[in-house]
């Protein structure tokens, strides 16, 4: 057979010099832009802008009913029944529930005593107060110091016992739900969950355990979180703005509508009856949390948020800890809602507008396309858009509607707005992780199960500080560095690259002047993939 040559495979057009590379690309970049960039990148936008109407109009339901609820919804004092137990010589102690207070650690050596303490400071009769400390720590050292810290409570007086378990199976989950299995539970009637950096005021038990008492069909009672290191670093006043819009509006109106949101996992008080109802925890998600609150829901439960009852906290202010952090809060919520979409659908117990409100607005728009949008509409669509002019995004689009979002998140945090600007940038960059985190979880793939607990400091940065300041002790300081190359996120500095190169192809070719954004995005990016975020420890 004759050889064939391979002129007669390749088009005309493409017969230039091997050495023009260039050329080679320019020619097949418009041999292809417009029968499949061009399609594949208008339905990108088009899928872009439903999404982001979508985000929108959730946004908009949310600003809405807050205001009505401010203006003309009663306090859950007085929508529910509510009468403060008061201290009776007569009866003594025995008008107040027997509570269980758990406090679940993980190798927690700075806050460890806080908590702790916090708990056996809670203004309740002893007799009626049970304290268990569940320790799944694996440094020997902490565990001693843990546990010698609740023997120094118990010899106060106080019911502070301290469990431990052989292995860490269901992680969190696993610890409480082994916690309910111990004989002195039983005779309690309600469990309040503390994580380890969490310190409730004196009154937390008077001030929410009513609400149980008097409302037999009230499951939940959640306070909202306060942080005491808020003010640490530029990372976490980011996160005090995210995390205020999610208590200010998002469980203030799902508490106020249909009594259901989701628990946050900690500074909330369950009815012990309603957990074992609902079929107890489980460890199939990272969010055994989210997983109780919607089962306890689907049986008919109610919740209740006191957004005036306030426990402080801690942020995670280094980055590291906060993207493992995010990971867990993106991916659980998104595995959680693949395993009960269809329980949810249905469940006969519910109603149907109830039904609507956790798959669409609770899961499907807040836990997936929220993320979605941000990652690929203001980081992918978007800068493509500039490199393939045949392709329009319209100015409300891009602009108005993003904008009124912003506008709308600010509510929860208004002594923040001066840093919204910020805010949008940063959340633009951690949408990545959400994303990717998201379809981790839609999917269940690899990382699905992933827990890492999130690192708390305490005062470790202030002692480090100290260290560093004391010229004596350099020894101490040194322990504080750490090399340059392990901060680097590589998956951020090839994003800052491409944003780059968007942004100076629109500066040469553009017209709508997005190489503005363009090139601050990607100054963020590129600081957040060199890792000069957060505390440096």
């Amino acid at each position: 057979m004759a050889q064939i040559s391979p002129k007669l495979l390749v088009p005309d057009s493409f017969q230039v010099s091997r050495d023009d590379i260039t050329g080679q690309l320019g020619l097949i970049w418009e041999l292809i832009k417009a029968p499949l960039i061009v399609p594949l990148l208008k339905l990108g936008v088009y899928i872009c802008l439903i999404m982001s109407l979508m985000l929108f109009m959730e946004r908009l339901y949310m600003g809405v009913v807050i205001i009505l609820v401010k203006l003309f919804w009663k306090k859950p004092e007085k929508r529910y029944n509510f009468e403060p137990i008061q201290d009776d010589v007569e009866l003594g102690s025995s008008n107040f529930p027997v509570v269980l207070v758990q406090i679940p650690m993980f190798n927690e050596k700075e806050v460890y005593k806080i908590s702790i303490g916090a708990a056996c400071g809670l203004s309740w009769p002893s007799d009626r107060l049970v304290i268990q400390v569940l320790d799944d720590s694996t440094d020997p050292a902490i565990k001693l110091l843990v546990e010698q810290e609740c023997q120094r409570w118990a010899s106060k007086g106080i019911n502070i016992t301290y469990q431990i378990r052989e292995n860490r199976i269901g992680y969190k989950a696993g610890a409480l739900k082994e916690g309910l299995k111990r004989s002195y539970v039983k005779h309690c009637e309600y469990v309040a969950i503390f994580d380890a950096d969490f310190r409730p005021e004196p009154d937390f038990l008077r001030r929410s355990i009513p609400f149980l008492v008097h409302n037999p069909d009230i499951a939940l009672v959640q306070a909202r979180w306060r942080f005491v290191n808020a003010d640490e670093c530029l990372l976490t006043r980011m996160q005090e703005m995210s995390l205020d819009y999610h208590f200010t509006v998002e469980q203030e109106v799902g508490s106020a509508t249909h009594a259901f949101f989701g628990f946050n996992g900690t500074a909330g008080i369950w009815r012990i009856a309603a957990i074992n109802e609902a079929g107890g925890w489980k460890d199939r998600t990272t969010v055994e949390d989210m997983d109780l609150a919607v089962r306890s829901s689907l049986r008919g439960w109610k919740f209740v948020y006191l957004g005036d009852l306030q426990v402080k906290s801690e942020l995670p202010s280094t980055f590291k800890a906060f993207r493992f952090q995010q990971h867990r809060w993106s991916c659980g919520p998104a595995n959680l809602f693949r395993k009960m979409v269809w329980e949810i659908i249905q469940n006969k117990k519910v109603k149907f507008w109830k039904k609507v409100y956790v798959i669409y607005s609770f899961f499907f728009v807040r836990k997936i396309i929220a993320h979605m949008v941000t990652f690929f509409f203001y980081c992918v669509v978007l800068p493509l858009t500039i490199l393939v002019p045949e392709v329009k995004v319209p100015i409300w689009g891009a602009v108005y509607i993003p904008s009124i979002i912003t506008i709308l998140n600010s509510v929860g945090t208004p002594r923040s707005i001066h840093l919204l600007f910020y805010w949008i940038l940063f959340e633009n960059v951690m949408s990545l992780h959400r994303t990717k985190a998201t379809f981790i979880g839609l999917l269940e793939a690899g990382r699905a199960n992933e827990w890492v607990v999130t690192e708390k400091l305490g005062d470790a940065v202030k002692k480090a500080a100290d260290a560093a300041k004391n010229k004596s002790n350099v020894k101490a300081a040194r322990k504080f560095r750490f090399k340059f190359t392990d901060r680097l996120n590589t998956l951020e500095l090839g994003f800052a690259a491409f944003l780059f190169l968007c942004g100076c192809y629109d500066f040469v070719h553009g017209k709508n002047n997005y190489f503005i954004y363009l090139f601050l995005q990607t100054i963020t990016f590129f600081i957040t993939g060199i890792g000069y975020v957060g505390t440096i420890i």
